[in-house]
């Protein structure tokens, strides 16, 4: 379907977050329950000459990891999982890091090697079609901006972004703190800058209720910012941000709407990538009610280069990203992680995985053979398959697979070969997009940049009545190094916080560390 068929979209909103569904079922008053059931009924994943596997939708919330070397087949096989889920009513966000996935917007260009590949699987009903797609790009080029605010990103992502010591992250915290009591909102790297500047010209009266703050660690921040921003990070932070519910919709035919984040060029800055799609992940885990077990997830989620988001993340922010996957289950979202090698996720990641499709790997090097070992070992025996030796001759296309059954239990692994995907393999035209983004009902909501007044216009004007103030002021001027607030300033200072409070949200900690909060 196309973008214009989409389900009316939510109003925006933090909490609770209720699943967007199709119209025509909510005509017919079916009841929440029904609509969860609505099309939850496993998909083929793939097969061979003996069965099919298919993954069950109740289980896709217990994750899934999808590996194996460039060029085996993984962005085809992440094709069918996103078809199969948004054919289940399910919505799907996932990132394109090669620009290839684009063409789940149109339908397959029927050929030999496909129809071979159905005939194989036996696959009755295939028919090509395109998907109801949502294109994202932070940088607002290949398709609607991705924003977050300052605030949101909060200060634990926001320092390993940075990549500041620990020193330095104290004053971050300092800053997001201070903005909080000050009725300071901190929206874009404007306002970070401003709010670090502000500290650094009052650091000594600021000491007393938040500790030390060195001009040194201020000045690094700053440092920081600055080659974050040449980065073009300034394109993420801002508003309009991201809502949750607009990557959580179904279209009126039911089938989930897939949101696909370009990454083509935001690969050139891996750290913000990672930090990016760990942030969603948080603000979806903060933000959606328990819902326990339902007959299929309420979103998911895959989360490509996996390794990025693990590569030199500090102790604090790996056990945060534990006890994110570990617990945003109960909240109806499934997250794959895709990854040339399964030794790029930490063991108390990987075993959570419960959904594996393994793609072939290459033994060149000591760690590819252990590589191989270790994704050999961590699947359930087939006593027919010696998996260790198989996972080195499988061919483009195919996979050793195991899912959970409905009991959640591991299947045996098994040698398969991946269903073809109904939508166009490789990307859409540059005219395709352009006619794809007109007919977005999200245009009017993301593509102009927003710039209300935030901790930098504010601390502006205070500086600037300050110093009016002053001014006036001169004869009278208390003893030099007094530390008393004047009633002039006290006012300011006031005001400030109120129109603080009035303007943003109400401030308080998320699991990441992170500042959230209603609007």
């Amino acid at each position: 379907m196309a973008p214009e068929h989409f389900a009316p979209l939510a109003q925006a909103g933090r909490t609770p977050i209720q699943i967007i569904v199709p119209t025509a079922a909510v005509a017919r008053r079916d009841t929440q329950q029904e609509i969860l059931s609505m099309q939850a009924k496993p998909f083929i994943i793939g097969g061979n000459e003996h069965l099919t596997i298919e993954l069950p939708l109740a289980m896709a919330n217990r994750h899934g990891l999808v590996s194996g070397a460039t060029g085996t087949g993984k962005t085809v096989t992440l094709q069918r999982l996103a078809e199969g889920f948004s054919q289940a009513g399910v919505p799907v966000f996932m990132s394109d890091v090669k620009g290839d996935l684009s063409g789940l917007a149109k339908p397959m260009v029927s050929n030999d090697k496909i129809q071979a590949r159905v005939d194989a699987l036996k696959l009755t009903g295939y028919q090509p079609r395109g998907f109801p797609t949502l294109l994202w790009d932070i940088y607002g080029q290949q398709g609607h901006p991705v924003r977050a605010t300052i605030s949101d990103m909060g200060p634990l992502l926001l320092a390993s972004l940075l990549q500041l010591n620990e020193t330095q992250t104290g004053v971050l915290y300092a800053a997001f703190k201070i903005a909080d009591d000050e009725g300071l909102l901190l929206l874009d790297m404007k306002d970070l800058r401003a709010m670090l500047s502000w500290m650094a010209d009052n650091a000594k009266s600021l000491s007393r209720d938040y500790g030390s703050m060195s001009g040194a660690s201020i000045a690094a921040i700053q440092r920081r910012l600055m080659v974050l921003e040449q980065q073009g990070a300034e394109h993420f932070f801002g508003e309009p941000a991201i809502e949750l519910p607009d990557i959580m919709q179904t279209d009126f035919s039911g089938n989930g709407v897939i949101s696909i984040l370009d990454a083509t060029r935001l690969m050139q800055e891996p750290r913000l990538y990672a930090m990016f799609l760990l942030w969603l992940i948080a603000e979806l885990f903060e933000q959606l009610p328990e819902v326990g077990d339902l007959d299929k997830p309420r979103l998911v989620f895959f989360f490509d280069e996996a390794h990025l988001l693990f590569d030199d993340a500090p102790d604090a922010l790996l056990d945060k990203i534990e006890q994110v996957v570990r617990l945003i289950r109960s909240k109806g979202v499934g997250i794959f992680f895709v990854t040339q090698n399964p030794l790029d996720v930490p063991d108390s990641v990987l075993g959570q995985l419960g959904n594996r499709i393994q793609h072939a790997l290459r033994a060149f090097t000591p760690r590819d053979q252990k590589a191989v070992r270790t994704a050999a070992q961590t699947f359930r025996t087939n006593p027919g398959l010696d998996t260790e030796q198989v996972i080195t001759e499988l061919g483009v296309g195919e996979a050793l697979v195991s899912v959970l059954n409905a009991k959640g239990q591991p299947t045996p692994v098994e040698r398969v070969l991946i269903g073809p995907p109904a939508s166009r393999i490789g990307p859409i035209s540059s005219q395709e997009r352009a006619e794809h983004q007109q007919r977005s009902p999200l245009g009017h909501r993301y593509d102009q940049m927003l710039d209300r007044q935030s901790a930098y216009e504010m601390l502006k004007i205070r500086a600037e009545n300050l110093a009016f103030e002053q001014a006036r002021e001169a004869p009278d001027k208390p003893a030099r190094g007094s530390q008393r607030q004047t009633p002039t300033e006290a006012m300011i200072k006031s005001a400030a916080r109120s129109f603080g409070n009035q303007l943003g949200r109400q401030l308080v900690r998320g699991l990441l560390g992170s500042f959230s909060g209603k609007r």
